[in-house]
């Protein structure tokens, strides 16, 4: 039987509890917590409740985890984080703000923002845009980085664990009316993907791989502070659930975004933080780890159905808990895989065209997209968009540009994945080696050449601001000069409305 917490909800509930200048207490409700926004403060306390994969059903141990999530999201949000404060009775048996020798329960102190700035808010008023979500991969993959690595945890045992918690929950979850049949066909597809990348899990725990993460990373819990993407209440409970794969944690985030329908900002946010990072080898584990992030959701969603006494108010969470139950299995399922090669002068509208493609072809979230301008700036440790000498443009460096994009494109059909690829190929051979890419994995090869006036290319190239290509309009004026040879892809007419490029090319993915 669950601890009544009824007279201390009352107290952080009461405006009067917080001094002079609080007129108002507002509360924000999760299946694991409160939270009392007062002030300029949040004041977060835990429910005395017990799951399969936490315990908070004593004071002592609600103590324990509000210290821990003090601390851990220090890490990433010290400007969020204030203090542990206690509730306790007073002489005369008064609740209030307690020591701790009296404290009978235990709260988060937090700075208090704007629930506007949730990026889940942004997202369902639309204001989620890509320089954003650039800005949030780069943010985690410089948290990762700097995430201590634990290869005494993680590997193929630990998300074997996960499954096995994910079932029981899902199994236990009886308000949500999940078919049993679905239930064990989700436990035996994922069971079949753990045994395919069991191998793969261990080898990158080896390798550092497996870092304190912050292991709740979704919509919700990142927020807009200062123009900056913030990560904030990370996942405190559980040293085990939260020592991950540093893709498994990304795989939340990349989830959310699919189910909040915003596939474009899923693909582009697992793209961005491959650019950036080391982690490319782990894509074949990726839809296992999509998988199970749905089906956390699915039971976190279906137990928040205790919490709701109509029925007209189970209707939506109970809806919510099967699609997250329907997403979890079709992460699992095989898509068809190809490579897509897009090439063409600067300024004819590639990278445009790829982000817009990548999204729909093969697993989710979408294609692997090899940009070469970007590759060409991870070969020399910049960020994308910075800038580089002309140096870095000679024909050798071009060469291990390619070769790049070659064995990158390699490893993500391997993986199961489609990968399109973004570049120049003005050389007869360099599209030649694309097109032998595919022909060694044995799966389709499409060449898209991009055309467009030379004005238009010229416009374009003279637009571009803060971008990983560096060509100028002296760069395109040398590509103009020189003759590409025979090119056999499939021509695409790229100097009008890029929705009109987007429709060709698709009907030219389907042709082949």
């Amino acid at each position: 039987m669950n601890e009544d917490q009824s007279e201390a909800i009352a107290f952080l509930g009461a405006p009067s509890s917080y001094g002079p200048g609080v007129n108002r207490v507002d509360v924000v409700e999760t299946h694991v917590s409160l939270i009392f926004l007062a002030g300029e403060r949040a004041y977060k306390l835990k429910r005395a409740v017990a799951y399969p994969y936490l315990d908070f059903s004593t004071p002592e141990r609600r103590r324990a985890a509000c210290e821990a999530e003090l601390a851990l999201n220090r890490r990433t949000a010290p400007e969020l984080y204030l203090d542990v404060r206690a509730v306790g009775r007073d002489e005369q048996g008064k609740l209030g703000w307690s020591c701790t020798r009296t404290a009978c329960d235990w709260v988060v102190m937090m700075r208090r923002f704007e629930q506007s700035r949730l990026l889940a808010s942004l997202a369902e008023a639309g204001q989620l845009d890509p320089p954003l979500i650039l800005a949030l991969a780069a943010h985690i993959a410089q948290f990762h980085a700097a995430a201590e690595p634990r290869r005494e945890c993680g590997g193929a045992a630990a998300i074997a664990a996960i499954l096995s918690g994910n079932s029981r929950s899902l199994c236990a979850a009886h308000g949500a009316g999940f078919a049993p049949a679905a239930i064990d066909d989700l436990d035996r597809l994922a069971r079949d993907h753990l045994a395919h990348c069991a191998a793969l899990l261990d080898k990158r725990r080896a390798a550092g791989k497996v870092r304190r993460c912050h292991g709740d990373l979704h919509l919700r819990n990142i927020c807009l502070l200062d123009g900056e993407p913030v990560l904030f209440d990370c996942l405190e409970f559980s040293e085990e659930l939260a020592t991950i794969d540093v893709l498994y944690d990304l795989a939340f985030l990349v989830m959310d975004l699919e189910h909040r329908g915003l596939p474009d900002l899923a693909n582009l946010v697992l793209n961005r933080y491959l650019d950036l990072t080391d982690e490319e080898d782990g894509l074949a584990a990726l839809p296992l780890f999509l998988s199970l992030r749905a089906a956390i959701r699915a039971h976190v969603t279906a137990a928040a159905l205790d919490r709701h006494t109509a029925a007209d108010d189970k209707a939506q969470p109970r809806a919510e808990a099967r699609h997250y139950l329907d997403a979890a299995r079709a992460a699992l399922l095989p898509q068809p895989i190809r490579l897509v090669a897009l090439g063409g002068l600067s300024g004819t509208g590639k990278s445009t065209l790829a982000v817009r493609l990548a999204p729909a072809l093969g697993l989710r979230p979408g294609a692997r997209v090899l940009r070469s301008d970007v590759i060409r700036k991870r070969l020399f440790g910049v960020a994308p968009e910075a800038p580089l000498p002309p140096a870095a443009y000679t024909a050798d460096v071009t060469r291990r540009v390619y070769d790049s994009i070659r064995a990158k494109a390699a490893a993500a059909l391997a993986a199961g994945y489609c990968a399109v690829i973004d570049a120049v190929a003005l050389l007869p051979e360099e599209r030649a080696a694309f097109a032998a890419v595919a022909a060694a994995a044995q799966v389709p090869f499409t060449g898209l050449w991009l055309e467009a006036p030379a004005e238009t290319m010229r416009a374009r190239v003279g637009a571009r601001r803060h971008d990983a290509s560096d060509a100028s309009e002296a760069v395109l004026t040398m590509q103009l000069g020189r003759d590409p040879g025979a090119v056999d892809w499939r021509r695409i007419p790229a100097g009008g409305d890029p929705g009109a490029v987007l429709l060709a090319a698709r009907r030219a993915l389907v042709a082949e």
